[in-house]
């Protein structure tokens, strides 16, 4: 193990500094193990500052036995000394513990960036969820029997999936829900509820979502929709009223049929919707919101990100996928609706930038939104990346004139040549303007059209 070359990274998600072993580190190695490992290094300041740890014959045995006695489940960890610039420095090796949660004094920890939170017992109960390879769908809905189940939505879903060769499926309706465990003990499931019932929200009231048509805000409504009925109903009747109030132009291509070619790509709207409706917490009260805006679509939907999965996470290849309803998640693979667990939000931002759409993911107000935006450069974007409003009237100004110069913002805002410049290099590395030219009066800054990464994540509210 290299050491130093660990302190250079800095503290993160799965690294942790501490001068010295205490009630912290034990808080840490229990953050870790319910999340995907790490190693602490004692005698190492927040700053990186290789201090040394004093360490005896039986300190190790003492530290190792200190976290496994006082924590429950047991947890089980190692540790080893390194001698760097003549100073003792302990790495503690922390590996993910295939039993969640655990806990320290009775408090669950989890590692979020480089810090530890304190979970909710809500969150406790979902991590142990994960841990058994279960979800809350999987649950005996209260009050249902399997009358309540619609069986030609099932026969549906069996020629469906057949279709798709996700599944074969040779059994009848009932058989089949129990094969999938939907029906366990002859009792519906929450998931068959949902998925196939006749009346789900007779069972759970806010299985819904709720569609609104805005100008650009809540202020004044066009159009104000409740979607009921299953999940997989849901899907087509959501993105009907999205195409209501989108638009669409027709292209000649040449073709028997002209292709049409919508304001926002449709598969990528789709893939949002679906997202939300398989990924939302059913215990929360609130039903799922699409808003369709002049400028805008945003999909929230209850409940924030499956423990596990971080904002960042959702903008990377290979993060891993963690389904909050799984047997809900199944069938929607089953029938073609999802293409690759985890996948979809890659797929999301790749449609969105081939049809200049930028894509934006944030927890807000207890729950998760996706945000599909025909102009990332709104005033409200620009304050949450903590520009002032002389910065943020020069990008409403580049949008209409196309450039500005250093002089330009001087005569616009009244400051100085100093204060202009520094400003104006603020918002280069921001990633929203591009200079043109080095120095001198040629010198000028257009708009960045297509976003730096950077930019993009960085109202991410995570």
């Amino acid at each position: 193990m290299n050491i130093k070359k660990l302190i250079e990274r800095g503290e993160s998600e799965s690294l942790e500094f501490k001068e010295k072993f205490d009630k912290e580190s034990i808080e840490t190695s229990v953050a870790f193990s319910n999340s995907k490992g790490g190693i602490i290094l004692v005698g190492v300041s927040d700053r990186g500052e290789i201090k040394g740890a004093s360490v005896g014959k039986e300190t190790l045995k003492e530290w190792i036995n200190k976290i496994s006695q006082s924590t429950e489940p047991t947890l089980i960890v190692d540790a080893e000394v390194y001698e760097i610039e003549n100073k003792n420095v302990v790495a503690i090796i922390v590996k993910e513990s295939p039993i969640k949660p655990i806990s320290y004094k009775g408090i669950c920890y989890l590692r979020i960036k480089n810090s530890n939170r304190k979970l909710t017992p809500k969150e406790v109960a979902e991590l142990y969820l994960q841990t058994i390879g279960s979800s809350w769908d999987s649950y005996l809905a209260r009050d249902a029997k399997t009358e309540d189940i619609d069986f030609k939505k099932v026969k549906e879903y069996i020629k469906f999936a057949n279709e798709t060769g996700r599944r074969r499926i040779k059994e009848k309706p009932l058989g089949v829900l129990k094969k999938l465990e939907l029906i366990k003990d002859n009792k519906p499931t929450w998931a068959a509820i949902l998925l196939f019932g006749k009346e789900p929200q007779r069972f759970i009231l806010q299985a819904k979502v709720h569609c609104g048509k805005f100008k650009f805000s809540k202020v004044e409504i066009l159009d104000d929709r409740m979607i009921e009925g299953n999940l997989i109903e849901q899907v087509d009747e959501v993105m009907d009223f999205i195409k209501k109030y989108i638009s669409v132009r027709f292209v000649i291509t040449g073709k028997p049929r002209r292709e049409e070619i919508w304001e926002y790509p449709l598969e990528a709207i789709r893939e949002g919707i679906i997202n939300a409706i398989i990924h939302r917490d059913y215990t929360e009260s609130s039903e799922i919101q699409v808003e369709v805006y002049e400028d805008r679509i945003e999909i929230w939907n209850p409940g924030k990100l499956p423990l596990g999965i971080t904002i960042d996470d959702l903008y990377k290849e290979d993060h891993r996928s963690i389904p909050r309803n799984k047997l809900v998640a199944q069938i929607f693979y089953d029938i073609g609706f999802i293409e690759k667990y985890g996948s979809g939000t890659i797929r999301m931002l790749e449609l969105c930038k081939k049809a200049g759409i930028f894509v934006e993911f944030k927890e807000v107000s207890n729950g998760f939104s996706a945000i599909f935006r025909k102009d990332i450069y709104t005033e409200e974007y620009l304050r949450n990346l903590g520009l002032n409003e002389r910065q943020i009237n020069a990008v409403m100004f580049v949008k209409k004139e196309g450039k500005i110069t250093n002089r330009k913002y001087q005569d616009l805002f009244k400051v100085s040549r100093q204060t202009a410049s520094r400003e104006l290099s603020h918002l280069a590395q921001k990633g929203i303007f591009k200079q043109v030219g080095v120095t001198g009066k040629g010198t000028y800054y257009t708009l960045v059209q297509t976003p730096h990464k950077r930019l993009t994540n960085a109202s991410k509210g995570s």
